[in-house]
């Protein structure tokens, strides 16, 4: 036979671009023994190849298509409209013509037929684009499934596809058409089968919908369906829905909708038998596939029939391990502020400078806690403590593992752990010190005169060596940040925080107190480097040429050009003053991947104009002495209310004391962090270095590519002078379908994302309710904002974005308030919040939906919600 038109019975996944994603699969599904699938065959796309160059009108349509923009809307609709005229109208070439005979009469001359279109990008791992082309059923008669083939090729061409390809990068000219030609069952019941449930991700649960007539109207989500979840035999739930509708096929073709009698609408689909069996016939469709399916299915005279299957793209991957047994994994990126995904050298990094014990997944990191919540402290401690003070979503996620009962074992207290997951005590979680205060200026002097002599010293390494330095020096920025030194400093601020807030509440009725009182505190790097960003504003207002010539800067060598402009030396020097300390920053720095300040420096300048606009010069001091003062305002207030009470003369002692140690050691909060990434950039332009002789020796092609190997693949590289490009191919894909991944805060072993809530009360009843973590009520506009780089606010504005980690920081002082979807009590973003007095709401499940970019809102940052007024 010829490679235009195939048989089920010669295809398999290998003939993907020849069939599709649907024709491969029903290949592959026809394969399985005792799975029966309707027979049928594919017109391959080497038939669509030759239909479309035989056809040279079309050529420069596809041109014109290629040229246009997701936004012009009439024009797409235009050229994609003349081009399926043209291809409906196509003369099909005798042979082919004659090859759908030959397959015709072995189904049956008029038998009827589903004709459905198998793009070669749809139905692949990682683009779900279900739907985006056409189903015809019930089509009799070779003319009129010529037709219908013909239709099948136009629809490539609908606007919605057009669309969708634009605004996901894929090239018209380079997306095939297959036809697929399958014989129609006609289902008394039909539905669609998952073999792990598409919500909670859980792998073991099968999830089955189910209603009268063909599946089509369920697809199409025109009819309500039955849910039925199963689980190792078991049906676990069942959901029974009113069916008022079913679709039929019509004897002489095609299809109709039609009513279903009021004593069969509220019936159960199938029998518990047959759910049962599905889910067997699932499983075996999954194990051939080698990951979870989606199955499309029919029920004829108590027989099932597959007629699809496809691998659900949307499910989070579960963490790697070594171990068989249930493990609870919490994410990582939730309590670091950054929850994109990482690439493969970024997430290595991470993995040598932590202590926990981490695993990868989609590209984000999570932490195996099986071990802490199965010891009757641990549990307290992580609950209570450490993860669940600082983030209520995650405690409740997690104590409703716990609730279970069944899925981790609690261990008698002397079998258990004593250490956390971190390898500390529940005492050292516990510290309140009265350190001298100047033991913060020693611990940053200290970490950056380390910092200094590992630049000097890793100027000498190359090869193997700079990687085993590398190593070496990690281990050694372990020890340093596992000091306990510095480790209680940064406790006794964040318990001297808890205390205030605690007794404060107990004693005078007010909440977070503390949040005032951490206004404008010393030797906080991240809130100071917001300030600083306004001394630059202040050394380039002055001079018009610089601003309109950053107004429309795009390159990042922009510093050089500056000198040439009126201003532009000293714009320059503010710039390069402000770099030199903080440019190791950028979004995402737990990456060491991203581009930071330095190498980016182009980052900055909205911010720097938006300060130019909207600030007045000498902007820096105001705000800090406008914290001090409210910070001593709010302590003097407190002082003067404990006094009144019954041993009022002891909690004034008491609190002063706490107060104390909440301004020294709180800022230092955010300084180890500081550390962590300065070393990184030390350590990435020493690698990048090294590429550059990679790149002269025609090993690697971009820079960018080392970033897709591991540490210990880029140090082989280095030493072998060999590079597998096809693992960098697949790990760009991989990280593609990563971003667009959401992470979970907690998910076990068993794939299952679960989900926590927050309990509280009496909140209006529309509150989009987050976690308070700086006090204050403010109303304004909502600005929605994904990037920094895009950030134009106005005086006023209330930030709403995913998470905000440390370089967000310079945008917090042209903003009103916060509302983020990731973050805890002491998250970056909460840390400078309170210290800027912005009212701060975070942990704010999909505020980017809920809340509208425009929508004036007001954050309630005391009592933990946010109102669209």
């Amino acid at each position: 036979m010829s490679s235009d038109v195939l048989g089920f019975q010669e295809i398999d996944k290998t003939k993907i671009m020849l069939v599709g994603g649907k024709g491969a699969n029903l290949g592959e599904l026809s394969r399985i023994e005792g799975i029966l699938v309707p027979d049928g065959f594919c017109i391959s796309t080497i038939a669509y190849k030759r239909i479309i160059e035989k056809t040279p009108s079309i050529h420069e349509l596809l041109e014109q298509l290629s040229r246009l923009k997701v936004n012009e809307r009439d024009k797409i609709r235009e050229v994609s409209s003349e081009i399926r005229r043209i291809i409906e109208g196509i003369a099909i070439p005798e042979d082919m013509s004659e090859a759908i005979a030959h397959f015709l009469s072995r189904l049956g001359e008029q038998t009827a037929c589903a004709v459905r279109s198998s793009a070669t990008a749809e139905d692949l791992p990682t683009a779900s684009f279900a739907g985006q082309h056409d189903t015809y059923l019930n089509i009799i008669g070779k003319e009129a499934i010529l037709t219908h083939i013909r239709k099948c090729w136009a629809s490539l061409f609908t606007e919605r596809a057009v669309t969708y390809r634009l605004q996901n990068g894929f090239d018209h000219r380079k997306v095939y058409l297959s036809v697929v030609v399958q014989k129609m069952v006609f289902p008394q019941v039909a539905g669609i089968l998952f073999t792990a449930d598409p919500v909670t991700g859980h792998r073991k649960v099968v999830s089955i919908d189910a209603s009268f007539g063909l599946g089509e109207a369920l697809v199409s989500g025109r009819v309500n369906a039955d849910n039925y979840k199963v689980r190792n035999g078991e049906v676990i739930d069942k959901k029974i829905s009113t069916k008022k509708l079913a679709i039929y096929a019509l004897k002489e073709g095609g299809t109709k909708e039609q009513g279903i009698e009021p004593e069969q609408q509220n019936k159960q689909a199938l029998t518990d038998e047959q759910i049962l069996q599905l889910e067997c016939i699932g499983r075996v469709i999954e194990a051939h596939f080698g990951q979870p399916q989606d199955i499309e299915w029919c029920l004829v005279d108590d027989t099932f029939y597959m007629v699809q299957s496809r691998p659900i793209t949307t499910l989070f991957p579960i963490p790697e391990t070594n171990d068989q047994g249930n493990r609870v994994f919490v994410s990582v990126g939730h309590n670091q502020m950054m929850t994109d995904a990482m690439k493969p050298l970024g997430l290595s990094f991470f993995l040598l400078m932590t202590p926990a014990p981490m695993h990868t997944a989609g590209g984000r990191l999570f932490v195996d806690v099986t071990a802490t919540l199965s010891s009757p402290v641990g549990r307290e401690t992580i609950l209570n403590v450490t993860l669940g003070k600082s983030d209520p979503l995650m405690k409740d996620a997690l104590t409703t593992i716990l609730e279970r009962g069944d899925f981790i074992k609690l261990l008698p207290d002397d079998q258990s752990p004593s250490k956390s997951s971190q390898g500390r005590s529940p005492a050292d979680f516990q510290t309140l010190n009265d350190y001298d205060p100047a033991i913060v200026a020693d611990l940053i002097q200290h970490s950056q005169a380390s910092i200094t002599a590992l630049k000097e010293t890793i100027q000498t390494k190359s090869g193997a060596d700079l990687f085993d330095f590398i190593r070496e020096d990690i281990q050694q920025l372990k020890k340093t940040n596992f000091d306990s030194q510095s480790f209680g400093v940064l406790m006794t601020g964040m318990n001297a925080s808890s205390w205030i807030n605690e007794k404060m509440n107990e004693w005078l009725g007010e909440k977070n107190a503390a949040d005032t009182l951490a206004q404008s505190v010393p030797n906080n790097i991240t809130s100071e480097m917001g300030l600083a960003l306004l001394d630059v504003a202040d050394a380039i207002r002055p001079y018009p040429q610089v601003i309109e010539y950053l107004q429309q800067v795009k390159a990042d060598h922009f510093l050089g050009e500056l000198v040439q402009l009126e201003g532009g030396p000293e714009a320059q020097k503010a710039i390069a003053t402000f770099l030199d300390k903080y440019g190791i920053r950028c979004a995402g720095e737990i990456d060491i991947t991203r581009p930071r300040w330095s190498e980016k420096p182009t980052t900055l300048v909205p911010m720097i104009l938006s300060n130019i606009r909207n600030l007045e010069p000498g902007e820096r001091d105001r705000k800090f002495e406008q914290g001090q003062r409210s910070a001593l305002k709010k302590e003097q207030e407190l002082l003067e209310r404990l006094k009144q009470l019954p041993d009022g003369e002891q909690k004034v002692n008491e609190t002063k004391r706490m107060i104390r140690l909440l301004r020294s050691f709180i800022g230092y909060r955010e300084y180890p962090k500081y550390g962590i990434v300065s070393r990184y950039f030390v350590y990435k332009q020493a690698l990048l270095k090294e590429v550059e002789q990679l790149i002269q020796a025609g090993l690697i092609q971009e820079k960018e590519d080392i970033y897709y190997l591991t540490f210990e693949e880029l140090r082989e590289v280095v030493c072998t002078n060999q590079v597998d490009y096809s693992i960098i191919g697949q790990r760009k894909d991989e990280y593609k379908h990563y971003e667009k991944l959401t992470p979970p805060r907690v998910i076990t072993s068993d794939g299952e994302m679960i989900v926590g809530t927050y309990k509280r009360d009496n909140l209006p009843t529309n509150a989009i309710i987050g976690i308070p973590v700086s006090a204050g009520v403010i109303e304004g506009r909502a600005r929605v904002i994904l990037n920094m780089e895009e950030a134009d606010l106005k005086d006023g504005d209330i930030l709403v974005t995913t998470f905000t980690d440390p370089s967000w920081t310079p945008l917090f002082v042209a903003i009103k308030g916060l509302v983020t979807e990731v973050g805890g009590l002491m998250t970056h973003g909460a840390v400078i919040a309170r210290e800027y007095g912005l009212p701060a709401v975070v942990g704010v499940d999909y505020a980017i939906q809920r809340i509208k970019d425009g929508q004036r809102i007001r954050v309630h940052g005391t009592e933990g919600y946010v109102e669209i007024l």
